[in-house]
């Protein structure tokens, strides 16, 4: 039986933790689906818009080597998708495994024979911290800017 696999994610700033997620997928699979969550489904369930847009994640992971299709994945539901792409493995963080959402997962695709298989999650870089990160420069680069034109209008006659 050919295994397809299924590693769904917003891949927002794409980053060494992603490539690195998709490379020990590829491994486990013979055809790898990444699923990159949509715009609206990342604002609604993580109330967060991602700084890259749909267009251009499905672009960078479609290219990278170990990815076979790119999929848009206009909703939460992994059953739902899973409907129209019938994968028999899904490959997620071990920061999912022993939570209420692994759980969750496992106990909904048991019943389809999907497997669920937890990769090594890489804590160095992350989305959320880079997007701090431009946060706190944004931040910076702002008061720098009102101290400027305090400092400039002080002159102004």
């Amino acid at each position: 039986m050919i295994r397809i696999g299924y590693a769904p994610g917003a891949y927002d700033l794409f980053h060494i933790g992603h490539l690195n997620l998709l490379r020990q997928a590829k491994k486990r699979c013979d055809f790898l689906i990444a699923g990159v969550v949509a715009d609206e489904v990342l604002i609604e369930h993580k109330g967060m818009k991602p700084v890259v847009p749909l267009v251009e994640r499905l672009e960078i992971v479609r290219n990278v080597r170990h990815v076979d299709a790119a999929y848009p994945a206009f909703t939460n539901d992994k059953a739902e998708i899973w409907k129209d792409l019938r994968f028999n493995v899904i490959f997620k963080g071990d920061d999912w495994k022993g939570t209420a959402k692994g759980n969750l997962l496992e106990q909904r695709f048991e019943v389809l024979g999907v497997e669920i298989i937890y990769l090594p999650y890489g804590q160095t870089t992350s989305s959320s911290t880079l997007r701090r990160t431009l946060k706190n420069i944004d931040e910076i680069a702002s008061r720098l800017r009102r101290r400027h034109l305090v400092a400039d209008s002080a002159f102004t006659f």
